[in-house]
């Protein structure tokens, strides 16, 4: 086809623009500018992963009653006060994304998530501290939601996987940051241990309110745009990030699509389309994002409990475990995520959540027999977590690829928000519970199931999964508003 002119025809009463802009984008070459949208996108991960090491690195602190004196099960709790407020923030968040734009929310959620982390630097008790864990979770969990939308769809198909895989390795960055602060903080005891876990906190705040000022020159998605009546303002900003590219490294458009101008999207179309034409993929969302949750959630969340209660880690000496561990997961993604566009989408996310599984049920068995020490139990969680990493990072690839462009941000916040109801907001409270009982027997049965949660994702992926690589976007999903014209 011809490239679009930008200019809107009128079919049957209705205003449809023919638009090349998702083709011009696919064409780019690798430029500094993606490089923009990486680092001020990938932020949220930095945030995320940084909140979650810091309350697990600080759950024997807080246990101190020079601290808030927290009993297990309370740290447990207050771990699921924070993913509750991911799930109630994703949903809300995730469905204004789609009807306000993605560079709208990932303003306002980043400013949520501001000043919620800062005021947890303040807390005073239990139900203080999960109250602000909970408004911390809501302003992560709406970062989902419009961080993955925005990512996949200003970034080239061809690399898709790899940099959703890397954008999501930076998840690991904030636990390596989160762990360095606990052991400056509290083991190499610069300031007293009253202060140092609030101080923790803070890091948080102060690294959002720097990021801000990077994410303004973050544009609003052309493709977005287009469909919401705003082509020229789409065509403008295609043009200005095509001025900075050789015009030899860009190949003509290959096609063009219609698109039927709307304002929003009714519950009536994005349930047919979830419910009924989608129906397996949502089946296989559901499915990665609920056992990668448990997994992860349930594991890391109590990583710190599980040293102290039955290697004798000092609670101070945490951070030194969790580091290598972040490494690990911070590795994973980059060494394995270019594999996700080469091989396959399907072969690669059903190895890495077998492989994960399989690992994870052989370290229970040398747990219940005693045969771990902390080192070793350190060592397995990193080579564990370095496979496991890049399984969890798929489910947020699949997950925001597998959907039409009109629910793509709903639909992540969905089955994020379903999968972390299912797989992970009681998975910390129980593991808490297990290791409460001071029973090996207990925990390596929790183990168990999630290596088995694991197990069931990879087959199900063999079964549903979609090959989605190297693939635009509107080829594995086409647009709901799409329309011949």
């Amino acid at each position: 086809m011809a490239p679009s002119t930008g200019k809107p025809v009128r079919l049957a009463g209705e205003t449809t623009v023919e638009s090349n802009l998702p083709m011009r984008l696919d064409r780019l070459p690798w430029h500094r500018w993606h490089w923009l949208v990486v680092t001020a996108l990938g932020i949220t991960w930095v945030l995320d992963r940084l909140e979650v090491t810091l309350a697990g690195s600080l759950a024997g602190i807080l246990r101190d009653p020079r601290t808030l004196g927290l009993t297990d099960l309370e740290i447990g709790f207050s771990a699921t006060a924070y993913l509750g407020g991911a799930v109630a923030g994703a949903l809300i968040f995730g469905y204004a994304t789609d009807r306000l734009g993605r560079k709208r929310l990932f303003t306002v959620t980043l400013l949520v998530y501001l000043v919620a982390t800062a005021a947890t630097a303040f807390s005073w008790n239990f139900w203080s501290y999960a109250i602000f864990r909970a408004l911390t979770g809501s302003g992560i969990g709406g970062e989902y939601s419009a961080i993955n939308s925005a990512i996949d769809e200003l970034i080239p198909a061809r690399v898709r996987g790899r940099v959703d895989l890397g954008i999501n390795a930076a998840f690991w960055m904030g636990a390596a940051l989160g762990a360095a602060a606990s052991i400056v903080l509290l083991e190499w005891g610069l300031v007293p241990v009253t202060l140092g876990w609030r101080l923790a906190f803070g890091i948080g705040a102060l690294l959002s309110a720097s990021i801000l000022i990077l994410r303004h020159w973050v544009p609003e998605s052309p493709r977005w745009l287009t469909i919401h009546g705003r082509h020229r303002e789409a065509v403008h900003i295609v043009e200005e990030i095509e001025k900075h590219v050789d015009p030899a490294d860009l190949p003509e458009p290959q096609g063009s699509i219609g698109i039927q101008v709307r304002k929003g999207t009714t519950w009536s179309e994005i349930w047919h389309s979830m419910a009924r034409v989608y129906r397996t993929r949502s089946l296989l969302g559901l499915i990665l994002m609920s056992s990668q949750a448990f997994f992860y959630n349930g594991l890391f969340f109590t990583y710190a409990l599980v040293l102290v209660s039955f290697h004798g880690v000092p609670p101070e000496s945490v951070g030194r475990y969790v580091f290598p561990f972040a490494l690990g997961n911070f590795l994973g993604p980059l060494v394995l995520g270019r594999l996700f566009d080469t091989i396959g989408r399907k072969p690669m996310i059903a190895v890495t959540y077998g492989a994960s599984g399989a690992l994870l049920a052989l370290a229970a068995w040398l747990f219940v027999r005693g045969q771990l020490t902390a080192f070793t139990q350190g060592l397995a969680w990193t080579a564990i977590f370095f496979i496991a990493s890049a399984a969890a990072s798929s489910a947020y690839l699949t997950v925001s690829e597998i959907f039409p462009l009109e629910v793509r941000a709903l639909a992540i916040a969905i089955f994020y928000a379903c999968g972390t109801l299912v797989g992970g907001v009681g998975a910390p409270a129980l593991f808490g519970a297990l290791i409460a009982s001071g029973s090996r027997a207990n925990v390596a049965r929790g183990y168990l199931a999630a290596a088995g949660f694991m197990i069931l994702a990879a087959v199900a992926e063999l079964v549903f999964g979609v090959s989605a690589e190297r693939q635009p976007l509107e080829s594995v999903a086409e647009p709901l508003s799409a329309k011949r014209v």
